[in-house]
C-alpha cells in the first residue's frame, strides 16, 4: 500500500541513526544577526564543546547558508578526541555533508581545503554542477515527496545502509525546523550566549513555517551547566508517543 506523502515524512523513526542538533544562540534566540553573519559570538569553551560532538559523530550536516556565511566547517583537531574516535573504530575525521538543492556552492570555498571526507546532498539538477569535478567523494540525491519537500527519514535510511550510527546537525534554522518536523532529531545542544540580537529575519534555531504548540516537538532537559558568561543546555527529544501520552 503507498501511503500518502505526508504520512511517508512521519514514518517511525525507530531505529534509524542517532541524531544531535548543536547550536549557540543569543539570549533571545537567534542563531545569527540580521545580516545572517558568521556566529563567532560563542566562547572557547563553546567551541570545545562544539568540537566534542562533531568528534563523536560519523556524519556533519548543515545546510548552504552554514557554509556560504563560515567558508569552512568545523573538523577534529583535538588529540583526545582524536584518540577517542580511533577507539571507537571511527575515521580520523567524520564526513562533512553540506546540503544544498541548487548545488549552488562557491567551489573557492576554504571548505573544499580542508582534510576532511566531504558529501553534498542535493538534487538531481543540482548534481550535474558537480560530476565532473573531485570536491565531493559521494553525492546524494535527496528523494522528494509529492509536495516538493525532502523525504528525510528515507534519507536517513539510505545513512543506515552505509553504516552511518551517529549525525550531528549544525544548522542553519531551516534545516534543523526540516529534521524536527520529520521527528528525526535525538537530542539537542543549545549554548545560550550573554548578547541580544533581535531583528525579525535574524535566524533562529528552528526556522520554516513554525509549529502549532500542540504538535510541537516536547523536550526533556538532560543538564544545563555555566560556561562562564554562558549555559549550555542538553535537551533530549521525546518520542510521539510519550507526547501524546500513549507507550513508547
Amino acid at each position: 500500500m503507498v501511503l500518502p506523502d505526508k504520512i511517508q515524512a512521519m514514518v517511525a523513526r525507530k531505529d534509524l541513526l542517532h541524531t544531535t542538533v548543536v547550536l549557540a544562540m543569543s539570549a533571545d534566540g537567534k542563531i545569527s544577526d540580521r545580516g545572517r553573519s558568521p556566529a563567532r559570538f560563542g566562547s572557547a569553551a563553546d567551541q570545545a564543546h562544539l568540537e566534542a560532538q562533531v568528534a563523536l559523530a560519523d556524519v556533519v550536516l548543515f545546510g548552504a547558508g552554514t557554509l556560504q556565511a563560515y567558508g569552512t566547517t568545523m573538523s577534529v583537531r583535538e588529540r583526545a578526541l582524536k584518540q577517542g574516535r580511533q577507539e571507537r573504530g571511527q575515521s580520523s575525521q567524520p564526513v562533512q555533508m553540506v546540503c544544498s538543492l541548487s548545488g549552488e556552492l562557491d567551489a573557492s570555498a576554504k571548505f573544499f581545503d580542508q582534510p576532511v571526507p566531504r558529501w553534498l546532498l542535493t538534487s538531481q539538477a543540482g548534481a550535474t554542477r558537480w560530476q565532473r569535478t573531485n570536491h565531493f567523494e559521494q553525492v546524494l540525491i535527496a528523494p522528494q515527496l509529492g509536495n516538493g519537500g525532502i523525504d528525510w527519514p528515507q534519507i536517513w535510511r539510505d545513512l543506515d545502509n552505509q553504516n552511518i550510527n551517529r549525525l550531528a546537525v549544525l544548522g542553519g534554522g531551516q534545516l534543523t525546523a526540516a529534521l524536527f518536523e520529520a521527528e528525526l532529531v535525538d537530542e539537542l545542544w543549545l549554548t545560550i550566549c550573554p548578547l541580544v540580537l533581535g531583528g525579525e529575519r535574524s535566524p533562529t534555531p528552528a526556522d520554516g513555517q513554525g509549529f502549532l504548540a500542540a504538535q510541537a516537538p516536547q523536550l526533556k532537559l538532560s543538564l544545563v551547566k555555566q560556561l562562564g558568561e554562558e549555559l549550555l543546555i542538553h535537551y533530549k527529544v521525546l518520542a510521539r508517543a510519550r507526547r501524546d501520552g500513549s507507550e513508547a
